[in-house]
């Protein structure tokens, strides 16, 4: 019973680090939503070049999706057109990069860390896009010399704010006026991106209060005490895993608790919300295995150069920034961990309700 209640203690000492900078980061990222039009992303991407590459990384800076959203999105821009490269930077750098993650970062680690965590977010994800398009296009002529008659991909057009409608005889395009509205900003926040994260980001939540409560510390400090070896062993952990980028906050500061390094927790953190068994296996089906071998391997070795830049020229960096006990949080981090709960509670109800009928 008294593991039990260390276990809810913990649960709740990470909730209230981080509830508050989630809630504000929905907010920010339903307003982005209402800002940004639709097809914004899917009209600036095109051919197999590293403007493209480029393109597609920046542009997913502030659109507000997770991990889990993320995968449908990419799959539209591949039908669209967008090149492989592009479609796996998009996936790689916009749910890490996205405004409620990056406040859920600071409010474990502090800003170095977080703007750390999406400089080499956005440069993992455009040296993948590049190396990926590189490949991409010595296969393309390599096919050439054997086969002339190679089809070119289908472009977007670049119309991002008009809707077309046709009919037999004309087709037309009429602008569309997309008024801001709080309501919908609300909506999206709250019945939208938080219904896509809220499973994961609860689960990842007991399994961080778990860990902390009961992983052996004296066990894992031998491994600690290697750096590749901690690099690897996290790896082998984060790849399969689907947490999202948000949800792995909560796992990541379990482990940096534990005695883990760092740099180990930045290789938890980069690779896990990119490499997750579903986004392999999305990327495996539109891209096939030649290009997931190449998404996951990129994805590896920067992951792992990074967290040893981080470990080494870092080291002196007080990196976590929660407390450690709940008297030490303010009646607003209680109120927005109780809230944050209330919605979880509410969008799996909903969910059920939904399914149902």
């Amino acid at each position: 019973m008294e593991i039990l209640i260390k276990i809810f203690e913990n649960i709740m000492i990470l909730s209230d680090a981080m509830s508050f900078y989630i809630l504000v980061g929905l907010i920010i990222a339903g307003v982005l939503k209402q800002l940004i039009p639709d097809n914004f992303i899917s009209s600036q991407l095109g051919k197999n070049k590293i403007s493209s590459v480029i393109k597609s990384t920046i542009l997913g800076i502030p659109m507000p999706v997770c991990s889990c959203s993320v995968i449908p999105l990419a799959k539209t821009l591949e039908k669209e057109g967008a090149s492989k490269g592009s479609v796996q930077s998009f996936l790689i750098a916009t749910p890490i990069t996205g405004v409620d993650s990056i406040m859920a970062t600071y409010s474990f680690f502090g800003w170095i860390f977080t703007i750390y965590r999406v400089i080499t977010a956005i440069v993992i994800a455009i040296i993948t896009g590049i190396v990926q398009n590189f490949i991409e296009n010595k296969d393309i002529k390599k096919d050439q010399h054997i086969n002339f008659s190679v089809s070119e991909p289908i472009h977007p057009t670049k119309n991002t704010n008009t809707e077309t409608k046709c009919d037999n005889s004309c087709c037309g395009t009429k602008k569309v006026n997309k008024k801001f509205s709080v309501k919908e900003s609300f909506n999206y926040a709250f019945n939208v991106l938080f219904k896509d994260i809220y499973i994961g980001l609860f689960i990842g939540l007991i399994i961080g209060g778990v860990f902390t409560t009961l992983l052996p510390k004296e066990l894992l400090e031998p491994l600690f005490e290697y750096q590749f070896l901690t690099y690897i062993a996290v790896l082998i952990i984060s790849l399969p895993l689907y947490v999202c980028a948000t949800a792995s906050l909560p796992i990541a500061a379990a482990f940096l608790l534990s005695g883990m390094s760092s740099g180990g927790v930045f290789v938890f953190l980069s690779a896990g919300p990119a490499t997750n068994a579903i986004t392999m296996g999305v990327v495996a089906s539109m891209f096939g295995k030649k290009s997931l071998l190449i998404y996951l391997g990129v994805i590896s070795i920067l992951s792992i150069f990074f967290g040893y830049i981080f470990d080494n020229f870092f080291s002196n960096l007080e990196v976590f920034n929660i407390h450690t006990h709940p008297d030490e949080f303010s009646f607003i981090d209680t109120f927005s961990t109780i809230l944050m709960f209330t919605l979880m509670i509410y969008s799996f109800i909903k969910s059920k309700y939904n399914n149902q009928h």
